[in-house]
């Protein structure tokens, strides 16, 4: 008995001590992190910084949609303030129809893949891009008989792929922004 009292006390003795180192690490680790919209050590605001990104025109009608989305994700306002930096994006995108039914010899699903190639430069010049990367998003969708059908599920896949691939390229530049030094 009273081993058993004395090996639950070691217990709770080590639980409390563990509660205890775990909650110093976190507390030390609070001070490292950012949040990503706050205003940064110079004073500038991210959400200006990217309020004043012009997207450059972007061809065809995937571009158009990725386009629009990037417009209202960066200044969702209307406001047009002076541009500091200019987005440059190039889309390549594929069709696919990886589901054939063996029955009837018909695709019964497609997929739209879409490779997002960007770069944020400076207005006033310079080669050096801020940020830049690839983003690649992909859709599937259901196929029917009906062609009309195929065409209108196929552009909704476009216009799905054109909300995740501008989210992706925001976040990405928003974090660039943040961390830069400028």
């Amino acid at each position: 008995m009273l081993s058993s009292n004395l090996s639950q006390r070691v217990r709770i003795a080590r639980s409390r001590f563990m509660n205890t180192i775990i909650f110093g690490l976190l507390l030390g680790l609070a001070g490292c992190i950012q949040p990503l919209y706050a205003p940064s050590a110079n004073g500038r605001s991210l959400v200006a910084e990217m309020q004043a990104i012009r997207i450059e025109p972007i061809p065809d009608r995937l571009g158009h949609y990725v386009e629009n989305e990037l417009i209202f994700a960066f200044n969702g306002t209307g406001s047009s303030p002076p541009p500091k930096y200019r987005l440059v994006v190039t889309l390549r995108e594929r069709m696919a129809t990886p589901v054939i039914n063996t029955f009837t010899g018909l695709a019964e699903a497609g997929d739209v893949n879409v490779d997002a190639e960007y770069s944020l430069l400076p207005i006033a010049g310079g080669s050096v891009p801020i940020a830049s990367g690839n983003v690649t998003q992909f859709v599937v969708y259901d196929r029917t008989s009906q062609r009309l059908s195929n065409v209108r599920a196929a552009r909704d896949a476009e216009i799905r792929n054109a909300k995740v691939l501008a989210d992706q390229i925001r976040t990405r530049i928003a974090a660039a922004l943040a961390t830069s030094s400028d």
